[in-house]
């Protein structure tokens, strides 16, 4: 099974949201990733989600998806046809010793600090999806406090 990326554009109403999250639960599909806001226009919203399964799954949930009331429009957005980012905010125990090596690794991917303690660093990142995957795997030995991550947007690239 693999992600895919579905852009939906609704009608920004009371109650889409529960709807569209309704049909995936009642048909056992997990959410990976969810994010909604305003578009350009006030009255219309987009979802991202990320949902994992074959492409007849997709399709599936694609076809219900159209069939539900105030969806204007659902997007297949791959990774070759649009831009995905994702915000990841970490906490980590941060010794006086260890924190060069932290320093050092959050300019490596692009990272700001956004908040220091005596006992702890605070990182945020933006990027693909991946390489926040790579950049959460490599701060894993740092002793990780707490860990959160947006839920992934995207936009087509045309």
């Amino acid at each position: 099974m693999s992600q895919h990326v579905i852009s939906v554009k609704v009608e920004n109403k009371f109650g889409v949201l529960a709807r569209v999250a309704g049909l995936f639960s009642a048909r056992g599909y997990n959410i990976d990733s969810l994010a909604v806001s305003e578009t350009e226009l006030p009255d219309v919203s987009v979802m991202t989600i990320v949902v994992s399964g074959d492409d007849r799954i997709i399709e599936q949930v694609k076809k219900q998806l159209n069939k539900l009331i105030d969806i204007i429009k659902v997007t297949d957005h791959n990774q070759e046809n649009a831009v995905q980012r994702e915000i990841v905010l970490a906490k980590l125990n941060a010794t006086p010793t260890k924190r060069n090596e932290i320093y050092q690794l959050a300019q490596i991917f692009g990272a700001r600090i956004v908040g220091v303690t005596n006992k702890a660093i605070i990182l945020e990142m933006v990027s693909d999806p991946e390489t926040v995957d790579n950049f959460i795997e490599l701060l894993r030995p740092y002793s990780i406090k707490e860990l959160i991550r947006t839920g992934r947007v995207s936009i087509l690239k045309e």
